[in-house]
């Protein structure tokens, strides 16, 4: 299944072109131009990895970042920043970003923390399932149990 990223950046060329770069690496893309954009969306759908830039104009990448944690606590961010926000990212860290990249980053580097977020958004996802299972069958009206 296709990664599913969500792109958060009011650069209109620079989200679109990371859009397709992304695409042509079979992500699945959607891009948000705005914080509350993005919150709105991140409310409705399920992505495994929000790409947030940290400075917005309507809303910065913080409040976005804790909006998103609030409806979908599972979804995997990585902060993009430039040197006057390093800050602001750190703070995002502490607030549940998986990382923080400085803007311009290379490809590679953000694909490789794209990966790495969602591999452990994906291996969050199991343990609850795994622990949803193990409450069935160790559940006392359970079917196995008799």
């Amino acid at each position: 299944m296709k990664t599913r990223v969500l792109i958060v950046d009011d650069e209109r060329d620079f989200a679109e072109a990371l859009s397709e770069r992304l695409a042509l690496r079979d992500y699945d893309v959607t891009v948000a131009p705005s914080g509350k954009d993005a919150a709105e969306k991140t409310a409705k759908f399920n992505y495994d990895v929000v790409v947030l830039d940290v400075l917005m104009p309507d809303m910065d990448g913080v409040e976005t970042l804790k909006r998103i944690k609030g409806t979908k606590p599972l979804t995997e961010v990585v902060m993009l920043t430039g040197h006057a926000t390093v800050e602001t990212a750190i703070e995002g860290m502490k607030l549940g970003a998986y990382d923080y990249l400085m803007k311009p980053c290379e490809d590679g580097e953000l694909f490789g923390k794209i990966d790495g977020a969602s591999a452990k958004k994906a291996e969050h996802e199991e343990r609850i399932r795994e622990a949803k299972v193990k409450e069935i069958v160790s559940s006392p009206r359970s079917v196995l149990n008799g």
